[in-house]
């Protein structure tokens, strides 16, 4: 097992915001991986919105923005904040709530067997150097735990929702974050 992982899909360095939006994968299969963006409210960064969104409890007053998340159900397995801190919000062998409606290589239904990971920023924001140090790490650490994960199961939200999603944006260097990986 890869240093860092635990046995349950846990990221031991990550810090635990347990969210309810998840269940079981149907096929017990991890091999796509899926990068997201998000900012709450848009565009404004290192608040406790994205926390409280994932475990359910967002206060829909705190922002006119908010009234439209009203009961929303959604997670992804992972955040990385701008200052780089991982949190992860369900473990990685269960199903995250985080693609919708989605298709890869002809498959429907992404959350099957996709992990998401949620980059705090904007499709146009540009994201700093230890978000991609972070995503690096975390998904170097993924492909050695999940091997059906390679450099061609990394797409972006717009890559399997296209016409529906545009994240993690314009401003992802796709080329530096697969060098990276590609490089270890």
């Amino acid at each position: 097992m890869p240093k860092g992982l635990l046995e349950q899909g846990w990221l031991a360095s990550a810090r635990k915001c347990i969210s309810p939006h998840f269940n079981s994968r149907p096929d017990n299969e991890v091999s796509l991986l899926v990068i997201h963006n998000i900012s709450l409210p848009a565009g404004c960064f290192g608040l406790p919105h994205i926390d409280a969104l994932f475990q359910g409890c967002l206060d829909t007053e705190a922002d006119d923005s908010f009234a439209e998340l009203a009961d929303l159900q959604v997670s992804a397995h992972f955040l990385i904040r701008r200052d780089g801190e991982v949190v992860q919000y369900v473990s990685c062998d269960d199903r995250a709530w985080h693609a919708g409606v989605s298709e890869f290589k002809g498959r429907k239904g992404c959350n099957d067997f996709a992990i998401g990971i949620e980059l705090e920023g904007t499709d146009s924001s540009g994201y700093t150097a230890e978000q991609y140090q972070q995503l690096m790490l975390l998904t170097l650490e993924l492909m050695a735990q999940y091997p059906m994960i390679n450099v061609n199961n990394i797409v972006g939200h717009c890559d399997i929702a296209p016409g529906r999603k545009t994240d993690p944006g314009f401003s992802f260097d796709w080329s530096r974050y697969k060098q990276a990986i590609t490089a270890v």
